[in-house]
C-alpha cells in the first residue's frame, strides 16, 4: 500500500456526474487498495460475496493476476453491480473496417528493418470515426496468446462511442492524448484525460470514450502478460520522478436503465468481437481493490538531471515501466522529456549519438524535441530499432556547438516528448511502412554531419599512420 495515501471511501450520486465530466472526484495512490461506493452502503462489510449484497447487487471479481501471485504482484478488484457481465448474447466475430490491430507479430503481418524511421502526424479522418476504429497498430512485438511482448497503436478519432464499450483482453492499455480531451468511462467510474496526461486501462476493464472537442488523436503503448509499475528510484532515494500520490483512480458512479442492444466489442487475440446486452457495462455501485483503471498528469513529474558534466541516460525520466523477469530489463518503459534546465558544464547538452541494445519509439506531444530542431512534429512519431544509430540532427548538433562552453544556464519550455521502449526488437505494420504520412526523407537530417576531425599540431605514436603514410 503506498504510504502517501490511505485508501478513502467516496461517494459519488448515480446523478451527480450524469451528462457532465467537470466535477469528478478522484482517489490518489498507485496501486492502492481502494474502496469506493456512489451508494452508501452499497458496499459489503467484513467480506468481499455475502450471499446476499446490499441493494440487491451482484458481487463479480475482475482478477488482473494469477490467484496465486505473490501479495506484492497480486492485482484484483470486487465490483458491486446491479447485473453482472456475462449476461450477454454470444461472441461474433466483427468485421473492422481496415483491419488494422495486431497482438501476434510475426513474418505474415509485419517485417522489420534496422532503418530510422519517421512518421509525420496523421490526418483527422473526415468520416465518422470513433476511437476503437481509429485505432491502429504501428509496431510491436511478441504475442498476446503466449503473455509477453508489446504492441504500439495510434488512434484518430472524430466521434463519441454511442452504446458500445470496448474491453480488451489482450493486456493493459496505456493512452497518451496529443489533440482534444478523452471522457473515458469505466467500470470503476469516470476519468477525464486532457493532452499532457496519460490514462492506464487495466486488461479486461470495458470502458467508453467520448470526444468532448471533437476531433482528438493520441498514442497507445500495449503489454501482454504484466502490468506498468513504478520504476525503483536506486541511488536516487526515496524522492523524484513520478510520486504515487499523484496517480489517481476514478470514484464509483453507475448508470441503471434499459440499454437495447448495447454492445461490448472484445479486443482477443488482435481480433475484435461483439456481443450484445440489455444494459449498460457501467453499472457498478461499488467496488474495492488495487486493480482499477488510473490516470497521472505529466506535469507532476519531477525530473532529475546533470548538474554538473555530461547527459544522463533517458531512463532518468522513466514514469511508468512494465518489467521482465530479467532485472533491470523493460518490456516496456514510459519515458517522458518534460520542460527542465540544462546546467551542465564543458557538455554537450543534447542527447549524445546512440546506439541503443533497446528500441526507442518516440511522439511529441506538443513544443518540439531538443535533439531534431526540424522535421519531428507534434503527433508525429519515430521509430529507432535495437543496435540502430540515432542522436541529433545536423541542424541541432551545429547550433550546439556554435554557443560554446560559455552557454550558460537554459531551461527547455514549452514541450512534451515521450518514448516507449522496450527490450525487444518490433515488427513493422505493412500499413505503417507503407504510409503516406512516414518521412522518406529522414535519413538526410544527419546527412549534412561533417567531419569535424584536426590533427594539427598533434604529434603520432610509433606506429600509427600520419597522412595516409607509414613512419620509416
Amino acid at each position: 500500500m503506498d504510504d502517501h495515501q490511505q485508501p478513502v471511501i467516496k461517494t459519488n450520486g448515480p446523478d451527480s456526474s450524469s451528462s457532465s465530466f467537470s466535477d469528478l472526484q478522484y482517489q490518489s495512490g498507485f496501486h492502492n487498495h481502494f474502496s469506493s461506493e456512489a451508494l452508501r452502503g452499497a458496499l459489503p462489510h467484513g467480506q468481499s460475496s455475502p450471499l446476499l449484497c446490499p441493494y440487491g447487487l451482484y458481487a463479480e471479481q475482475i482478477s488482473g493476476t494469477s490467484f496465486t501471485s505473490p501479495r506484492k504482484l497480486n492485482h484484483r478488484t470486487w465490483l458491486y453491480r446491479v447485473k453482472p457481465s456475462v449476461t450477454h448474447e454470444p461472441f461474433k466475430p466483427l468485421e473492422s473496417s481496415h483491419r488494422k490491430l495486431v497482438s501476434e507479430f510475426t513474418d505474415s503481418n509485419s517485417s522489420t528493418t534496422p532503418t530510422q524511421l519517421r512518421w509525420k502526424p496523421v490526418d483527422i479522418p473526415e468520416t465518422p470515426t470513433d476511437f476503437v476504429e481509429g485505432l491502429y497498430t504501428v509496431c510491436g512485438a511478441g504475442s498476446s496468446f503466449l503473455r509477453h511482448g508489446f504492441a504500439i497503436h495510434m488512434y484518430t478519432a472524430n466521434k463519441s462511442m454511442d452504446n458500445c464499450a470496448f474491453c480488451n483482453a489482450d493486456g493493459d492499455f496505456l493512452i497518451v492524448p496529443q489533440t482534444g480531451r478523452l471522457w473515458i468511462t469505466t467500470e470503476c467510474g469516470k476519468l477525464q484525460i486532457s493532452p499532457g496526461e496519460i490514462a492506464v486501462l487495466p486488461q479486461g476493464f470495458r470502458f467508453a470514450v467520448d470526444l468532448p472537442d471533437g476531433p482528438s488523436r493520441g498514442y497507445v503503448a500495449e503489454v501482454f502478460g504484466t502490468h506498468f509499475q513504478l520504476p525503483d528510484l536506486g541511488p536516487i532515494g526515496a524522492n523524484g520522478l513520478a510520486a504515487p500520490r499523484d496517480f489517481v483512480v476514478p470514484t464509483a458512479w453507475f448508470e441503471d436503465s434499459y440499454r437495447p442492444d448495447y454492445v461490448i466489442i472484445q479486443k482477443f487475440g488482435g481480433e475484435l468481437f461483439t456481443a450484445k446486452q440489455e444494459f449498460s457495462p457501467f453499472n457498478v455501485v461499488a467496488w474495492h481493490g488495487n486493480y482499477a483503471p488510473y490516470k497521472y498528469d505529466l506535469t507532476t513529474f519531477c525530473p532529475f538531471n546533470t548538474v554538473l558534466f555530461d547527459h544522463g541516460d533517458p531512463s532518468i525520466n522513466t514514469v511508468l515501466t512494465a518489467p521482465t523477469d530479467k532485472p533491470g530489463v523493460a518490456l516496456l518503459d514510459f519515458v517522458i522529456f518534460p520542460p527542465r534546465w540544462l546546467v551542465a558544464e564543458h557538455t554537450f547538452r543534447p542527447p549524445y549519438y546512440h546506439r541503443n541494445c533497446m528500441s526507442e519509439f518516440m511522439g511529441l506531444i506538443y513544443g518540439g524535441y531538443e535533439a531534431k530542431a526540424d522535421g519531428f512534429l507534434p503527433g508525429g512519431a519515430s521509430l529507432h530499432s535495437c543496435m540502430t544509430p540515432h542522436g541529433p540532427d545536423t541542424k541541432t548538433y551545429e547550433a550546439t556547438i556554435a554557443r560554446g562552453n560559455e552557454a550558460g544556464p537554459f531551461r527547455i519550455s514549452d514541450t512534451l516528448a515521450f518514448m516507449f521502449e522496450s527490450c525487444l526488437i518490433p515488427r513493422i505494420c505493412p500499413w505503417a511502412l507503407e504510409s503516406p504520412f512516414i518521412d522518406r526523407d529522414y535519413y538526410q537530417c544527419w546527412i549534412g554531419l561533417r567531419s569535424h576531425f584536426t590533427h594539427e599540431g598533434a604529434s603520432a605514436k610509433d606506429g600509427d599512420i600520419q597522412n595516409g603514410e607509414k613512419e620509416d
